[in-house]
């Protein structure tokens, strides 16, 4: 994935908010949804549900940074879910990654619609 910053671009805590309301079709936010909870190592742990969004099913290979014991980030797509696993400060930077693999794969579209 290519990552160019773009400063006019939403953070990645609002683009995360948009993407989660257009998911939200009436049925999707009943059964599916973001997790993100605290890790006892100390880190953070994140599961994103992407089955019927314009995500699923698409390719995403795992990916691990590891620069210290608390600055690190492991990403990986399972069944349906984007997880991330990381370090204490790496959450903006793990759901960035998601944030990059989204819109690289499903530009501003749900199931083929804006």
């Amino acid at each position: 994935m290519h990552d160019e910053y773009d400063e006019l671009a939403p953070d990645v805590w609002t683009w995360l908010q948009a993407w989660y309301v257009t998911q939200c079709d009436g049925e999707w936010e009943h059964e599916f949804g973001v997790k993100i909870e605290t890790v006892d190592n100390p880190g953070w742990s994140v599961d994103i549900d992407i089955a019927h969004t314009g995500l699923a099913g698409k390719p995403y290979g795992r990916q691990q940074v590891h620069r210290s014991q608390h600055d690190w980030v492991i990403t990986w797509e399972e069944n349906s879910h984007f997880h991330a696993a990381c370090g204490p400060l790496n959450l903006g930077e793990a759901l960035h990654t998601f944030r990059q693999w989204a819109e690289m794969h499903a530009p501003h579209t749900k199931n083929g619609r804006p």
